[in-house]
């Protein structure tokens, strides 16, 4: 089954990878952030052979090795997702995986992972999830993308029980985006096959100047702020 690492290995998401945020997280970690340390060939567009995954000397949390895993399984997997965290991809006989988004590895391309938006009307709603111990911070800096390609963005509002790609279902800010101003000026804006927007920024920061809104949540109460010129 495809990998889901802990600290003694790896769990076969098998285990359902959905119902434990630190099995999915840690199996995505190789995929997203450790395909060329483990010497994987991860693509521009962010795919990996299957079987070269199996290949990895990594055994499951059971002590049962990688290699007797199936391609079943592993499929099995990625259509249970609920997040649509990852997309496979049979070429020239293969399967291939990928992560959707989230990348650190800096052989990823944007062009080739992701789709260009190119107009505000793609994408009605575009809303960063946070904290409000963190938006002092973000105030006087901006978002950043920390150590990951790109600053994520939600397509939709963490409405109870519905699943949103590219936000934590417990933050409590809201920054909505002004897409249309930001594509005006130059900021390029993607989206993942499973509907998380992404952006480079600016130098890795999408600036202040450029959110539409602030609120908290869920009770929607504005949050006042000081627009950057």
């Amino acid at each position: 089954m495809v990998l889901v690492e802990v600290e003694k290995g790896l769990i076969p998401p098998a285990l359902n990878f959905n119902s434990a945020h630190q099995k999915w997280a840690k199996w995505t970690r190789i995929l997203r952030h450790r395909a060329s340390e483990l010497n994987l060939n991860i693509r521009s567009d962010g795919y990996v052979k299957v079987q070269d995954l199996l290949k990895l000397n990594m055994k499951t949390f059971a002590n049962i090795p990688l290699r007797s895993h199936t391609v079943d399984e592993i499929k099995e997997a990625v259509r249970k997702d609920n997040k649509q965290r990852f997309s496979l991809l049979e070429e020239n006989g293969e399967l291939l995986i990928r992560a959707n988004q989230g990348h650190t590895v800096k052989t990823v391309e944007s062009e080739s992972l992701l789709k260009a938006i190119l107009s505000a009307e793609e994408v009605p709603v575009c809303v960063h999830g946070t904290y409000k111990r963190n938006l002092e911070s973000i105030l006087k800096s901006g978002l950043k993308r920390m150590k990951r390609l790109h600053v994520h963005f939600a397509c939709g509002l963490p409405t109870d029980g519905e699943v949103i790609s590219g936000m934590r279902r417990d933050v409590n800010v809201l920054i909505h985006l002004d897409v249309k101003k930001a594509l005006e000026e130059g900021m390029k804006l993607y989206i993942s096959d499973n509907g998380v927007i992404l952006t480079e920024g600016f130098d890795g920061i999408v600036p202040v100047k450029y959110f539409k809104k602030i609120e908290s949540w869920p009770d929607g109460q504005l949050i006042h702020f000081q627009t950057q010129i």
